[in-house]
Parts: C-alpha cells; structure tokens; sequence
C-alpha cells in the first residue's frame, strides 16, 4: 500500500533489455517514491538508468527489446505495469504527463503549435467544442509564459526558439491538469539563461497547481536549484537518497562526493576541475561486487566481492556503501531502519 501522501510509489523495480548478446538489466531493483506536490530529483551520469526509470512509470519502454521484468509501479494503489495500453493512455496525460528533453525531436514539424495543442486537448476532452479547445489552449500557453499567445497557435515548431518550444511541450503537457509531471532533461538543449527561466517556471507552475514534478537531471545545479529531494543513481541503482540540502551537506557515497566535486565554485580558484576517473560501467558488465568500486578511491576487499545494500544513515537519509554497513544498522524495507 501507498504512504500517507505518496501520489507515486516504484518497489523494486527492474527493466531489462533482451539483446542477442544477452539480457542487460538497465534498472536494477529499484525503490522510491513520490509525495504530493513535491519536486523529487533523479540524478546521475548518461548510462545510469534515469531515462529508462521515468520510460517504465509511464509504461513506454520499447518493447522488444525493453521489458519490466519484476516489481511495481504504484499511483492511486494502481500497479501502473499490470495495465493494459487501452488503461494507461487514460492515465497518460490526464494523470501522469511526460517532458523529453529535446522539444525539436517531440514537436511533429509538420503541423502547427495550434493543431498539436488542440489535438492534445481533444484525446482527453473529446466532448468540448472548437471555441473550448483553441480558448484552453491560447490559456495554457499564456501560463507557461509565452507572448502573444493566440498568434503562436498558427506558428510551427522551427519558427520558435528553443526556450519557446519547451515552454510549448510544457503547455501541452498540463493541459489536462496532471497529478504527476516528469520532466526527462528538459534543459538539456538549452543556453544558460533560458534553463534559469524553464526552471523558474517549473517551480512556479508547481507552486500554483501543486503537480508533483520528477526531474531526471545529471546537472546538480539543477537539483540544487529546484529540488527538495534527490536520489542519485548509478549503474541502474539508486546509490544514495537524501533531502536535497542534507545531500550537499553530508554527501556519503563517495560517487555522490565525486558529482559534488566536479561542479565548478567560483568562491574558489581551481588550476583544474575535479572528474570522476573513469566511465559508467554498460549495463549488465558488472555481476559481482559494488558497481562503483572500480572507480572508488575508498573501495577494499569486500567491495569487489559483494554488492552493497542500501543502507539507512539517519531518518531521511540513505545510501549504498559498505563504509557505512555498521553492526548497530541494520536495513528493513526501503525507508526505515531497526537498530541491533
């Protein structure tokens, strides 16, 4: 069952890819949940897992060769992966709306802003008229903050600007007033100035509506921006779960400590940024042991032989490292811990 508050629960989730060199976990039993009206960050680097975890909770792994092999998806006490297609495009949009991060490659060039919003609408709301359609869609965009708003319905996509393109995917995907908005990179493409301002729209539009927001992120600025909670994953795991200032705080699992390192401070003169040694394992390469060990200035013995659980630190603070696999904590569940 779902936690007080909790608009989303994921338990122990797992996607894999069947290939013909064989089966490669791309999401490796994962947990975490979601509150009502919370802005929740999942971070880490290209390869790690982000973008199949948000493909699976809106049930669009491609299938061959992506499959969700085992655990649960909960919204409403619904398992979201034991629907059929015909439920969860009634779930899609009306309940849980998607952002991917490049709007060029999302936004079909051959129709207008205008046809695309209205065809949106027009899936959820097929009893509303022409005037109420184009009237909701001239209101969403003036609400992501887009000029001259009824002009723009008659424009197509490569006469706008990055920034007014996501601003558009971001209208269309509150149409129908979500519950849930996951935002997959969504500033990725864009120049600096113009992620400062989707990010304050993001946060404002959460604010006013109190959608819940997932954002799948490697910027770390980004999380520390707009997030209150983040989880960080790597190698298909979550490594480490905190409450966003508690993690820049405490960082505790040393790849964590690696993310926070390698973003620039202007406080302090560097003669050279800090990276990372090495690349995220591909999927399925490592079948023993911590997957981050071969990177890890502080792995030992035990590291290359077992793979760590995640292990309760304090109340809202988790992570995935024997370094702190003490005798008085032991790990129950996802989110508690009993002491010996």
């Amino acid at each position: 069952m779902s936690g007080p508050n909790r608009v989303l629960e994921v338990n122990d989730l797992q996607t894999t890819f069947f290939t013909d060199s064989g089966e490669i976990p791309a999401v490796d039993h994962i947990h975490f949940h979601l509150q009502d009206g919370e802005i929740l960050g999942i971070v880490g680097e290209s390869g790690c897992g982000k973008s199949v975890t948000s493909l699976s909770v809106m049930g669009l792994v491609p299938s061959p060769p992506g499959k969700i092999v085992g655990g649960e998806v909960l919204y409403k006490n619904r398992d979201l992966t034991l629907l059929s297609e015909k439920e969860m495009r009634q779930i899609r949009g009306n309940e849980i709306a998607m952002i991917f991060q490049e709007p060029m490659t999302s936004l079909n060039p051959l129709f207008t802003i205008g046809n695309q919003m209205i065809e949106a609408i027009r899936i959820h709301e097929k009893s509303w008229s022409k005037k109420q359609t184009k009237a909701r869609a001239i209101e969403m965009l003036k609400l992501v903050g887009l000029p001259r708003a009824e002009e723009l319905l008659s424009d197509y996509p490569h006469q706008l600007s990055g920034g007014m393109r996501q601003r558009v995917m971001i209208a269309m995907a509150l149409v129908c007033d979500p519950k849930i908005l996951i935002a997959d990179e969504p500033t990725t493409a864009l120049d600096v100035t113009i992620q400062a301002q989707i990010l304050k729209l993001m946060k404002s539009l959460n604010e006013r509506l109190g959608t819940a927001i997932l954002l799948i992120t490697h910027d770390l600025g980004v999380v520390a921006d707009v997030c209150e909670r983040v989880i960080v994953m790597y190698a298909g795991q979550v490594i480490e779960e905190a409450p966003t200032k508690q993690l820049f705080e405490d960082p505790q699992h040393p790849y964590t400590k690696g993310l926070i390192q390698s973003v620039p401070d202007m406080r302090f003169k560097k003669e050279r940024l800090y990276s990372i040694p090495g690349n995220v394992p591909k999927p399925g390469s490592i079948t023993k042991g911590c997957r981050f060990a071969a990177r890890c200035a502080f792995a030992f013995e035990r590291c290359q032989v077992e793979d760590p659980e995640l292990i309760q630190t304090s109340e809202q603070h988790q992570t995935r490292c024997f370094l702190y696999a003490t005798e008085g904590v032991e790990r129950v569940g996802d989110n508690a811990f009993v002491e010996r």
